[in-house]
């Protein structure tokens, strides 16, 4: 007897969607929502769909079955933007980093295992990346081939291997950005004057006028080519400080193929920390 993928109880159930807020529930196309309901000084229904779920912005004079009709009539676009957002969010949970020896994580685009090493000896709990593998038969694709020795005993807390993770990867990041910045400013015509990582939870660079540039550190775990739409993207705003038609075609000039990596860096799910 095979076994179905998933539990039949779950297979039959509707499906379900819960703001932890919600105050309101409704059924749309077969679909069970949980929504949150807020009331305010504004004229017309809203709808917003984020990470937690499905949130309602009502006038306070708005009848709940004035309500009820308007979700029937975005419907199809809640249910795809909740579907959108539960899918966005399982990827997130499938990319968490489980801290621990053996454990993987995403560099350049490619998977790389932490193994513990305390005879490694790259400056006090430094870590060094093992690239001797690199020439492993194509065979073995989708094996991870890198290995990051850390220099830390093997009684290391999982906060210790994060932290020295992250110092490594930060470091990683700076040397690389600086060289792609060096490559691609003199296309664009710039000049870049200073570069400082972010942490920033929704924003993956920035620039100002006198020529300073932000990234965000954990664009080192892209592929090359996501990391240079973003590097181009910033020095392009050397040149015009907005998105006007102009700025974009500074970015086309230089890659043309700009709008398949942006689309691509919006697919992409950083792995979770």
């Amino acid at each position: 007897m095979v076994e179905p993928a998933i539990p039949l109880p779950q297979a039959l159930a509707p499906a379900q969607f819960t703001h932890p807020q919600a105050n309101r529930r409704t059924v749309l196309d077969g679909v069970h929502i949980g929504y949150h309901l807020r009331r305010g000084q504004r004229r017309t229904i809203g709808f917003s769909v984020g990470a937690e779920g499905l949130t309602v912005s009502a006038p306070r004079w708005t009848t709940l079955g004035e309500i009820d009709t308007a979700l029937r009539e975005k419907q199809r676009w809640i249910i795809a933007k909740l579907g959108e957002m539960r899918a966005r969010h399982d990827k997130l949970e499938a990319a968490r980093i489980d801290w621990r020896e053996g454990a993987s994580l995403p560099f350049l685009g490619e998977p790389v295992i932490l193994l513990l090493d305390p005879r490694q000896r790259h400056g006090a709990g430094g870590a060094v990346l093992d690239t001797a593998v690199d020439a492993l038969p194509d065979a073995l694709a989708g094996i991870p081939r890198l290995t990051l020795h850390i220099g830390l005993p093997h009684t290391a807390t999982p906060a210790q291997l994060r932290d020295t993770t992250q110092a490594w990867l930060m470091r990683q990041a700076r040397r690389h950005f600086t060289q792609r910045l060096d490559h691609f400013a003199p296309q664009l015509g710039v000049r870049w004057q200073k570069l400082s990582l972010s942490s920033a939870g929704t924003r993956w660079g920035s620039a100002s006028a006198d020529g300073s540039i932000r990234l965000n550190w954990r664009l080192i775990h892209f592929r090359q080519p996501i990391i240079d739409y973003v590097v181009v993207h910033e020095l392009a705003h050397l040149r015009e400080m907005n998105h006007s038609p102009r700025f974009w075609q500074h970015v086309q000039d230089v890659l043309p193929d700009y709008a398949e990596r942006r689309g691509e860096l919006k697919d992409e799910a950083l792995p979770g920390w």
